[in-house]
């Protein structure tokens, strides 16, 4: 499963003065959803040029947020592409994201829980590729669509966590290397999210949110139920179908 384009990567590396001025290309991390293409977005308005990365780490719906990513891409005519896979978190289990033993839950949004869609630790995995490949690249910003206020609860979407991420971004690259995490819409909901990538003509018709369908999204699980509530709170009719 994963790849990456060699002969854009080869260029990069070949050149890396291109980027010596520091604020020209940027690492996005991008899975296919809402929060990643409004990021990556964000990012475009601030930076000459992006790099987006996929991972896939064993997902129920990895194929089609792969087609999302690569979907979003195109549409930014992005050349720097790298798709990953770090499937061993599916063997690791925990989540049910990855174990199809472990039901899908139905979205409940009151509550304060951590549900059993959390992939431990996942975004550390995630961040660790990204700083690998910025620093090959010689990019300056990390950018990760990473949500507190409206999120699922997800203990490593805190900006406590981006902040220790950071210092051991610092403490374990070359001295020359200056990798920032962005994480831009942390603070937002998700209805905000919607209203900044609409302001921004984000292709929000091309992301992926449900956790457990690929064809239609199921509109049960807590993915499904915050996108729709967001739609419905930003005035704005969901693009993507639902069963």
């Amino acid at each position: 499963m994963g790849g990456y384009d060699e002969k854009a990567l080869t260029e990069v590396a070949d050149e890396p003065e291109e980027f010596e001025a520091g604020a020209e290309l940027a690492v996005c991390l991008v899975s296919g959803g809402i929060d990643s293409c409004v990021t990556a977005a964000i990012a475009g308005t601030e930076h000459a040029e992006l790099a987006f990365l996929h991972v896939s780490y064993g997902q129920r719906t990895q194929a089609r947020e792969q087609r999302a990513f690569q979907e979003l891409a195109d549409h930014y005519g992005v050349t720097h592409r790298l798709v990953a896979s770090i499937d061993y978190l599916a063997r690791i289990g925990g989540s049910s994201l990855t174990d199809a033993r472990i039901p899908v839950s139905s979205a409940d949004l009151n509550t304060h829980a951590i549900p059993t869609s959390y992939v431990p630790f996942r975004n550390a995995h995630l961040l660790a590729i990204a700083t690998s490949w910025a620093e090959v690249l010689g990019a300056r910003a990390i950018y990760i669509g990473a949500v507190e206020e409206d999120s699922s609860g997800y203990p490593d979407c805190r900006p406590e966590f981006y902040a220790a991420y950071q210092r051991a971004i610092d403490n374990g690259t070359r001295p020359d290397t200056r990798v920032e995490i962005r994480t831009p819409v942390i603070h937002l909901r998700k209805s905000e999210i919607i209203q900044r990538g609409l302001e921004l003509g984000a292709p929000l018709a091309l992301t992926w949110s449900c956790y457990q369908a690929e064809d239609r999204a199921c509109g049960r699980c807590d993915s499904c139920a915050l996108r729709l509530r967001a739609f419905r709170e930003a005035g704005v009719v969901d693009p993507i179908p639902y069963a």
